[in-house]
This record gives structure tokens, sequence and C-alpha cells, in this order.
């Protein structure tokens, strides 16, 4: 990676805009992510948050603005996507695993084909990051045995396994029963503790405020108030931040 890459914010969002039809879901966003920094967007359902974060990796497009990853403009057409998106590591919602493959092969199969490693290191690198996520021992289990907070550790690990320099996580804990979210957000805290770019939509309120270095309140296609977690979730400035979290907290 170049100096200057490293010199640029991880994630910089410039007058984004995107629409579904009629529907105006980002209203011109400027965001950035700055690198090892942990920031947590919250929001009511249909805000734009999740829209936001698929466009970090172009898995939605945009319609217009700037979207900057490393200092490298990827709604560029001449931007290799491919090199970018091997960049970053997403965690979806739904798991998004594999049904048929078992847990060591939904680790390894995306290393071998697109990071081009041999099946012995692929097994080496899922195996250190099973071991990561609390799941040694699970490699030859099948994702449909496996609870939805352990098919969410897998995912993690799927995605720490191709080496991103930064991690988006879409809402990570909303498919969960509420007794398995804490060893998901553990694992979280602990990739935020070694330095990890992390983008996460959430509704994790105690994790933005513990983990968070920064916090955006989105409603309305329109990033309404941003500031330290701890300031905002105690003290928000903007009446619609107020309202939202009055319901929330």
């Amino acid at each position: 990676m170049t100096t200057s890459a490293q010199a640029a914010p991880a994630i910089q969002i410039r007058d984004l805009h995107k629409s579904f039809g009629s529907n105006k879901v980002l209203k011109g966003i400027d965001f950035h992510v700055d690198n090892g920094e942990v920031v947590c967007v919250i929001g009511p359902s249909g805000s734009g948050k999740s829209t936001l974060l698929r466009c970090v990796n172009r898995l939605e497009e945009p319609d217009s603005g700037q979207i900057l990853v490393e200092g490298v403009d990827i709604i560029d057409p001449e931007t290799d996507l491919d090199a970018v998106r091997s960049r970053i590591g997403m965690v979806f919602q739904q798991f998004n695993l594999f049904p048929h493959m078992n847990v060591l092969r939904n680790l390894t199969v995306a290393q071998q084909k697109v990071k081009g490693r041999s099946k012995k290191e692929a097994v080496e690198v899922a195996r250190a990051n099973l071991e990561k996520v609390g799941l040694s021992g699970r490699e030859n289990v099948y994702p449909a045995h496996l609870s939805g907070g352990q098919q969410q550790r897998v995912a993690i690990a799927r995605a720490l396994s191709m080496d991103p320099d930064m991690m988006l996580f879409d809402e990570p804990t909303s498919a969960l029963d509420p007794e398995l979210v804490g060893d998901v957000l553990e694992v979280m805290k602990t990739l935020a503790g070694e330095g990890m770019t992390m983008m996460v939509v959430t509704h994790e309120m105690g994790f933005a405020r513990e983990v968070g270095d920064k916090l955006v309140f989105m409603d309305g296609g329109v990033i309404v108030e941003e500031g330290d977690p701890r300031e905002v979730l105690a003290n928000p400035q903007q009446e619609r931040t107020q309202a939202f979290l009055s319901k929330v907290l």
C-alpha cells in the first residue's frame, strides 16, 4: 500500500446520493472512517444506513457522489473493483454461509480461489481465525448444525481469512436470539481492540457506547448527528436524535 493511501481515511464519502425508483434513500451523505477507527451507524428502519454500508463496496450502485476506499475512488470505472473489495471484509445480517460446505471449506474456498493460497496455507489461516472467534474444533460441522451466533462467528472468521484492511458489519446481531448476541459482540470488541477499522450498522447501543470511536445517527437519508458515542447517547443535540434514543435506550 502506498504512503498516500495510508494517509487517506480508510473510507471517505462525498455527497453520496442513491435512489430506488422515486424513493431517495441517500440524500447527499458526507462521511469518513479513519484508519483504526470503529464507527457505529444507528437510526430507524429505512433511514438509509444499510444502503450506505452496501455502497461502500458497491453492492449497491450509487447514483452520484464519490466513495474513496484507502484513497481509491471505487465509483471510477477504471478502478479494479475486485482488488478494492479484497481489502474489505463484509458481514451481513443473514450469515450467507454455503450450506453444502462444512465450516473449514466455507473459510478456505475464497482464500484458494481469490487469494491463490495453497490448501495447506488456507487451512492454517482458517484454523487461526476459527480460534480467534472461539470455534476451534468445529471445522467439520455444517452450518445447519450451528446456532445462529456460531454461524455469525464463522462468517466473521471467513471475512478475516481474506486479510481485509477493514470490516463492514450490517446489523450482525439482529437475526440472533438475544442470548447469542454477546458472543458475536465479544468477537467484534476483540477486533476493535486489535485496531481493525470497522463500520458497524447496529442496534446495539451498549456496543456503540463501549467500543465505538464515532457514532453516526441517520434518518431520512441524511446524517442528523455524529460525534463521540458516549456524548451523543448521553446528551443528543438534535431533536430527532433525542426522539429516537428515547425509544431505544
